[in-house]
């Protein structure tokens, strides 16, 4: 039962921090997925073709990836306000700067730098929020940071399509529009986390000195819980380590699910004969549903301090729906099948992400969260590589879906065999060393 100071303290960090990295990641969703909504007209202005697309589209994660772990390191070495920072600055920029591609070539490398630009926000984040939030806390913060994704396509399917509508204005084409108008914002972001975001709970001046002794008395206890767990803390043990290598295809896969369906939905319900205003209400409608089921899935996630079969039933969840979606093939059906995998795709993010640190201790916690993320998103690249080769290759989009569905079954059949018990975050949320887990099969 919660006390009245951890009552005052966890709320007046969820409200410091959590609304404004929740709309920077909205921001940071609109300006990596408004692609898909400008492929409406912008495929056929530059002669782009459905697997040159998926390129585009998936070589975002290839920048991403390669520049993941460093960028996680340097925020961990010069402080999260001045890094994240400097991520919002240059992703925005970039994202401005994909209003002047002229063709295919500048397209793939206007995509991969906007990857570079970005890379380490998320991980970031994450390991962010591991400064500030006991253990029994994160998979809800982190779902309700996750909202951001459903609520950024939300937001952001109808509105692009709505700047789609400016064609001609000024001279511009409507997709010229949508990079420029969604791009802006993230500079001008920059300057609202420099005066507002602060590094560590030491330098919270909004904290009292009650409240500070507090809430690190709260982490010290989770990392001491912790060490009574086997925890890897070099960072060159992090890429050998069986209980990572795992997580990280887990996310391999349903990242290749998510992105894979995400750069491809505008397109594949405007074949059905929608108008593009039509296509962005329709595009938002299975996030919508899945805000709710993210919620609830983390909210049990952190209530039951169960992970394992949580992130199972989310990418069962995820290859039923993208399955049923590809074999009714078009209207309400599997507009509602979509909903049932996006419930599973966004849910999945609660339960997954305490697994990393309750495997990592020390320099390891930041390198290792964003080596997950950074495997994880190659999946990124695959997934809408794949879903465009399929439709250039058979003609429709049913394809690549059940290739999409493959991938989230393979998701929870590698958690099922691979994850064990309730995984060592038990211990990290409070449960004590007596009920200690088999961390990973084999």
């Amino acid at each position: 039962m919660e006390t009245a100071i951890e009552k005052k303290v966890m709320g007046k960090i969820f409200w410091r921090l959590v609304p404004l990295l929740m709309g920077l990641y909205v921001l940071s969703y609109i300006d990596r997925i408004n692609v898909g909504f400008a492929a409406l007209t912008m495929n056929k202005d530059l002669g782009l073709s459905a697997y040159v697309f998926g390129w585009g589209a998936g070589i975002f994660f290839l920048g991403y990836c390669l520049f993941e772990v460093p960028s996680n390191l340097m925020l961990a070495k010069v402080g999260a306000r001045r890094w994240i920072a400097r991520i919002l600055f240059t992703w925005g920029l970039l994202s401005t700067g994909m209003a002047f591609i002229q063709g295919a070539n500048s397209f793939l490398v206007m995509r991969f730098l906007l990857g570079v630009a970005e890379a380490g926000f998320f991980p970031g984040v994450v390991l962010y929020l591991t400064y500030w939030f006991p253990a029994r806390y994160r998979a809800r913060i982190i779902a309700a940071f996750m909202l951001s994704i459903p609520v950024s396509i939300a937001v952001g399917a109808p509105l692009s399509t709505w700047i789609l509508g400016m064609d001609g204005v000024q001279g511009l084409k409507g997709w010229q529009w949508l990079f420029i108008i969604e791009g802006v914002p993230a500079v001008l972001a920059t300057w609202v986390v420099l005066r507002w975001l602060t590094d560590r709970p030491e330098g919270a001046k909004w904290l009292t000195a009650a409240e500070k002794t507090w809430l690190e008395g709260q982490l010290a206890a989770d990392r001491e819980m912790a060490g009574k767990v086997k925890q890897t803390s070099s960072l060159r043990a992090v890429f050998t380590n069986p209980a990572i290598l795992a997580l990280s295809f887990v996310y391999f896969c349903a990242t290749g699910a998510n992105v894979g369906l995400s750069s491809f939905l505008p397109q594949m319900i405007k074949g059905q004969g929608f108008s593009n205003l039509a296509v962005g209400f329709l595009t938002s409608l299975p996030y919508i549903v899945g805000c709710a089921g993210m919620l609830i899935i983390g909210y049990w996630s952190d209530r039951t301090k169960e992970r394992r079969w949580f992130l199972v039933l989310t990418m069962v969840m995820a290859a039923l729906g993208l399955y049923m979606a590809a074999a009714f093939g078009g209207g309400i059906w599997a507009i509602l099948s979509l909903a049932l995998a996006a419930v599973g795709i966004l849910g999945c993010k609660g339960p997954f992400w305490p697994l990393p640190s309750a495997y990592l201790s020390g320099t390891a916690v930041a390198g290792g969260i964003a080596f997950i993320n950074s495997v994880g998103n190659l999946g990124g690249f695959v997934g809408p590589y794949a879903v465009g080769w399929i439709k250039d290759a058979t003609g429709s989009f049913e394809g690549g879906l059940y290739a999409l569905a493959g991938l989230a079954a393979l998701a929870a059949l590698t958690t099922l065999v691979f994850v064990r018990g309730r995984g060592p975050a038990q211990v990290t949320d409070g449960v004590g060393p007596q009920d200690k887990p088999k961390a990973v099969a084999g």
